[in-house]
């Protein structure tokens, strides 16, 4: 089966407008894309805020009559709109398999490998942790800078028999990778209940998940873990410095990622008056910070006062 795919390249404030129409018309889906180079950072959970130059995709089924749609879009937009509408049409495919296609075994750091499902890596030595990731079930797969810098943090870390708490977990891959690598636990907290439920199948399908618990921020378990990382963004890492600092041990150890190196002073102003940091990590644009939180001495309750 054929597929005709609409899309129009707008501001920020005529996409939701776009959506709508394309929705009446009967579109099976629509998104929401970047129609220039403009990252999205720091964005709040419930925040709607779009690109500035944003491109509004809408896909039919493939007997609909491009002409017919375009003139009802002329009835209900401005015709400076209607000259940017672009049309193609998208033969069926076996669309897990085109994934797959561009999703290879990727390793990181001595002995930790992320693969797709059901896929075996003849190289990988006996002692590997392999991860395997369904795909299309969530993002995270490794192939991020962050993702690929918390990867190889964890592989570097003496994980046996120790307790983890991953902030921000997405598809539950830095989770799961550290209960390979011998963790004895984990917690996985996000915002996001669709992420906690894509850690939770991933996490089955790797057979790690007796050993891991999934919370939303506000049921985070009330303890400390011997490790915390956090993938996320820069401002919610400072906003939420005070919270990760009582999730770690005295002398535990830490890793932050999702940070611009622009952003790296800021991050590491802030974490290092409750910590020793490491020397930090760069991956193309972005950064990891990592470092140890004091074995003896100061309260990190009062160091945010």
């Amino acid at each position: 089966m054929a597929w005709l795919q609409l899309s129009i390249d707008s501001s920020e404030t005529e996409a939701p407008l776009l959506e709508l129409v394309f929705e009446n018309l009967g579109a099976l889906s629509v998104t929401l894309g970047d129609a220039g180079n403009q990252p999205l950072l720091e964005i709040p959970p419930e925040s709607e805020q779009l690109w500035e130059h944003t491109r509004v995709t809408a896909l039919f089924e493939g007997h609909q009559d491009p002409l017919t749609l375009r003139s009802a879009l002329a009835a209900a937009l401005d015709e400076r709109l209607i000259q940017r509408l672009h049309w193609e049409r998208i033969e069926d495919r076996i669309w897990e398999r085109v994934w797959l296609e561009h999703f290879k075994p990727m390793s990181f750091g001595r002995r930790l490998w992320v693969c797709p499902e059901g896929e075996s890596i003849d190289q990988a030595d006996e002692d590997a942790a392999v991860i395997q990731l369904d795909p299309g079930l969530a993002f995270g797969t490794g192939t991020h800078p962050t993702t690929a810098l918390c990867l190889e943090w964890l592989d570097a870390q003496d994980l046996q028999g120790k307790t983890l708490i991953d902030y921000g977990c997405g598809s539950g891959i830095l989770a799961i990778a550290a209960l390979k690598l011998g963790a004895l636990s984990v917690v996985a907290v996000d915002h996001d209940p669709q992420a906690l439920e894509a850690s939770k199948n991933n996490a089955e399908k790797n057979g790690v998940a007796d050993r891991l618990k999934t919370y939303l921020p506000d049921d985070t378990p009330d303890r400390q873990f011997d490790l915390l990382v956090a993938n996320i963004l820069a401002g919610p890492l400072i906003q939420l410095a005070p919270t990760l600092a009582q999730l770690i041990i005295p002398g535990g150890h830490f890793a932050l990622s999702g940070i611009l190196a622009e952003q790296q002073l800021e991050v590491a102003t802030r974490y290092q008056s409750f910590a020793s940091l490491t020397n930090p990590k760069q991956r193309q644009e972005w950064i990891l910070i990592s470092g140890t939180t004091p074995t003896h001495g100061s309260d990190t309750s009062t160091v945010f006062n």
